[in-house]
């Protein structure tokens, strides 16, 4: 949980001291693997990192990860300068300019001391397209092999055909990096890295439940925050333990009557990614007004097929195309039918109020449907909605009064539907 007491004060919960310890470890153990000689890999977020188990010394990074560290700690402005600088444009996506701020000034200024040098970059093309350009910065600039996963985009259920060639390319993958690093691959280690990443969803999923008690059990901004560790520790018998005491800690304060927005008034949905340089502020002005974003579409697809939210479990059979199955569970790479279906599923499990459609300046891939996914919500599930500006790493591209004043907006509309 984000920490917030019942009564309006900051409070540090076990959760919240647990997260830190993991996400720091995490980072000060991938340095020091990659000093002792680690073959260091790169990866995008969808990319599925519980490949890297089968191998005994592979270490992966994720700089979009290290992005939205670097913007929830204030220096993200700082790091898309330093891209600016190099002459990288700032419509660029703010965690590519993140990224390669720190990456071509040594680290300087990150919370991480940066990343260390990879041997290979892994892209892919469904969740985003411009993360294959920007890994090709780094291709050209340092020499470094770039193999870029191409998965098909969706309009409906992935298909067989569409899971053997995914499943095919993490096979070219594995044979790439054992003749790169020399070292032998073993799927068994693979088959209990997933194992462990499902135990860790179903936990996550228990965990996002609570969003559908009254007043929810968490706020949008406890998943923004507690998902970090799906992106660095999947496939590790940690973040299944941590999701579990998260969720049993979570329904533990539900019990004893703790809720993140006590006066909860109403209840949104987020969709986009966070607004990682405004979560504190932003959680605390909503909680004043008695609002709670109690979900978001960047969250709840994570453990779940396209156009669902539930959870999609592992049957213990071929892992890698298991991992091809779920190459799609990312909202960005889904027609509009199936970022609508799962949302609607969303508002009517949780009870939701009203929908913060926030247009995001960096990500364009995600923000293009919204304004048809803005229709048709208050069309066919009758529920208010807006749309805000935002950008997810840079602070100079958002204005809090202009999101605000759209915000109390939607709060009259859903005051004057509740009055109707």
């Amino acid at each position: 949980m984000d920490g917030r007491a019942a009564g309006g004060g900051r409070r540090k919960t076990e959760s919240g001291r647990r997260l830190s310890r993991m996400i720091a470890d995490g980072y000060l153990d991938l340095h020091r693997r990659a000093n002792e000689g680690a073959f260091v890999v790169w990866i995008a977020i969808v990319v599925p990192a519980e490949i890297f188990a089968g191998f005994e010394n592979v270490a992966y990074a994720v700089p979009e990860s290290h992005a939205a560290l670097s913007a929830g700690k204030g220096v993200g402005t700082v790091q898309c300068q330093k891209a600016e600088e190099r002459g990288y444009s700032a419509d660029l996506c703010s965690y590519a300019r993140i990224d390669i701020g720190t990456a071509f000034d040594g680290g300087k200024d990150s919370p991480t001391f940066g990343l260390p040098r990879p041997h290979l970059l892994v892209s892919n093309n469904n969740n985003c397209s411009l993360l294959v350009k920007w890994f090709d910065v780094y291709r050209r600039e340092w020499g470094v092999p770039h193999f870029i996963v191409d998965v098909p985009f969706c309009y409906g259920p992935q298909s067989d055909r569409d899971t053997d060639y995914i499943a095919a390319q993490y096979r070219d993958l594995i044979r790439e990096i054992e003749r790169l690093s020399g070292q032998r691959f073993d799927i068994e280690r693979v088959r209990e890295a997933v194992r462990h990443s499902c135990d860790a969803m179903r936990e996550w999923k228990r965990f996002l439940r609570a969003a559908a008690h009254r007043p929810s059990g968490i706020t949008v901004f406890d998943s923004f925050v507690q998902m970090a560790p799906i992106l660095t520790a999947r496939g590790t018998p940690a973040l299944a333990e941590h999701f579990r005491l998260l969720a049993d800690e979570t329904e533990g304060a539900i019990a004893d009557g703790r809720y993140p927005v006590p006066d909860e008034r109403y209840r949104l949905l987020w969709d986009n990614i966070a607004p990682w340089h405004q979560l504190s502020g932003m959680s605390s002005r909503l909680a004043a007004l008695g609002v709670n974003l109690i979900a978001a579409s960047y969250t709840y697809c994570i453990g779940s097929l396209e156009g669902s939210v539930q959870l999609f479990p592992y049957d213990g059979a071929d892992p890698l195309r298991y991992l091809a199955r779920i190459q799609n569970f990312s909202v960005c790479p889904q027609g509009l039918a199936l970022r609508f279906e799962a949302m609607r599923a969303a508002i009517g499990t949780m009870g939701v109020d009203g929908v913060v459609f926030a247009s995001n300046r960096s990500c364009k891939v995600y923000s293009i449907m919204q304004m048809d996914l803005l229709d048709r919500v208050t069309r066919e599930c009758g529920v208010p909605a807006v749309m805000i500006d935002v950008d997810h790493a840079d602070a100079r591209a958002y204005s809090e009064e202009g999101a605000f004043t759209r915000i109390e907006a939607l709060l009259e509309s859903i005051d004057m539907k509740r009055a109707g």
